[in-house]
């Protein structure tokens, strides 16, 4: 045993029974290994949570087969589709991720760009429209009634789950264009690629510009005119986008 061999080293051939349990204790004590100091406990902080996903679906009105109204220099339809690549681009440079519609002259009915809408899970819709009726910018809402939301909507009807959130959007828009010194006109009418959608949605509908001091209108062609248009948008949705992710 180790404590035998231990006393044999020291030239110690016989001790009486007790001395030898009491040295054999000292030397199996002398022989443990301290034990070892616990680690210190480790705080883990809990991940910050993330705000809410934010996008914004823009739909080009019309396109390919469709031309839309005559504008007096180009179809709606390439109107509508420069507004949605210049918009496109201010949000993204905001950080603000973007879906569209149709990025090229595509036909496009109703059913296919609310299904693109939906499936987006977009916080924010856009309809991008044009016209040479009127002054200014129009927003429409849909002409539906205000219903509870639905886990599954009834297609032709499904804004009506987003009726009151589709009007405040339409307030924060037109802040920001009035903000920009544009007119605004408000109404709800019926929209068959907005009635689909189930995401707060607006019709945008852009006219020539009557400046409030009645100086000479801005065609819809004025590079300076269009963008104001899309400046005071993004300024309207980066302003959405901090009122939803609001806690």
């Amino acid at each position: 045993m180790l404590w035998i061999s231990t006393l044999r080293r020291l030239g110690v051939q016989s001790w009486p029974l007790g001395a030898l349990v009491a040295a054999s204790a000292a030397i199996s004590a002398g022989a443990q290994t301290p034990s070892a100091t616990p680690p210190p406990a480790v705080s883990r902080l809990a991940p910050a949570s993330q705000p809410p996903r934010f996008i914004v679906l823009l739909d080009a009105a019309h396109g390919g087969d469709d031309p839309g109204g005559r504008l007096a220099n180009q179809p709606e339809k390439s109107f509508a589709l420069a507004l949605s690549v210049r918009l496109r681009s201010l949000l993204a440079a905001r950080g603000i991720q973007v879906v569209t519609t149709r990025e090229s002259d595509l036909t496009m009915d109703a059913v296919h760009r609310a299904e693109i809408a939906n499936q987006a899970k977009a916080q924010a819709c856009l309809s991008l429209h044009a016209s040479e009726t009127g002054f200014g910018v129009h927003l429409f809402a849909s002409s539906l009634p205000p219903e509870p939301t639905s886990r599954i909507p009834a297609w032709r009807t499904a804004q009506a789950g987003w009726v009151t959130p589709s009007l405040a959007l339409a307030g924060v828009l037109n802040s920001a264009l009035l903000h920009a010194g544009l007119s605004v006109t408000l109404g709800r009418t019926a929209l068959p690629e907005v009635d689909s959608m189930t995401c707060p949605a607006i019709a945008v509908e852009v006219a020539p510009n009557k400046p409030a001091d009645g100086s000479a209108t801005t065609d819809l062609d004025d590079p300076a005119y269009q963008a104001r248009v899309a400046e005071a948008l993004a300024a309207a949705l980066l302003e959405w986008k901090t009122e939803v992710q609001q806690p």
